[in-house]
């Protein structure tokens, strides 16, 4: 199966925005919650090292934790052989979550759609694409791939190809609240 190409800006990943004004509570206290715009969804995805992705088949949807690191359009990631691969290489659409929480009323959230490819050591344009994602996995775990490997059953390297995302943020409005960006 060929691999979708690469993309490496914010314009050419098509991003899901709402078209309401923020959310503002009745009372002048509560939270106000607004849209994230396309650079902000990406500087969450930069920055953070560990989301969620769902997933389903037939009638049944799981969720699991991974590592992963953003470039160009794509999230790298490895996991081992299992259930997860398996329900993926049958339906590889899938959705994939990052927070940041700073408190109750004070949070980031992004939320990717798109599709995972499991990315083979071969020869061929997916070799490079293997090649990319070590390297860049290496960021996180220095020895991923190697003998010193801390996880070596995480043999299977893949990407998720981003085919849009959408991101939202609240605010309390409280002092002392981290204002990440």
């Amino acid at each position: 199966m060929a691999l979708p190409r690469k993309r490496t800006d914010a314009a050419k990943i098509a991003v899901a925005r709402e078209r309401t004004p923020a959310i503002r509570p009745r009372s002048a206290s509560g939270p106000v919650i607004r849209a994230l715009r396309p650079a902000e969804c990406l500087a969450m995805l930069r920055r953070s090292v560990v989301g969620r992705m769902a997933f389903s088949f037939h009638d049944r949807v799981d969720i699991t934790p991974i590592h992963y690191v953003y470039a160009d359009g794509w999230l790298y990631a490895r996991t081992s052989h299992g259930a997860k691969m398996t329900t993926l290489r049958h339906s590889q659409w899938m959705a994939f979550e990052v927070d940041e929480v700073d408190g109750l009323f004070d949070w980031r959230s992004v939320v990717v759609h798109g599709t995972v490819h499991a990315i083979e050591p071969d020869e061929g344009p997916h070799f490079v694409r293997w090649q990319k994602g070590v390297a860049l996995l290496r960021k996180l775990i220095p020895e991923t791939e190697t003998v010193r490997d801390p996880v070596p059953f995480r043999s299977i390297v893949f990407g998720i190809f981003i085919d849009s995302m959408s991101g939202r943020v609240s605010s309390s409005g409280r002092k002392g609240v981290s204002r990440r960006k």
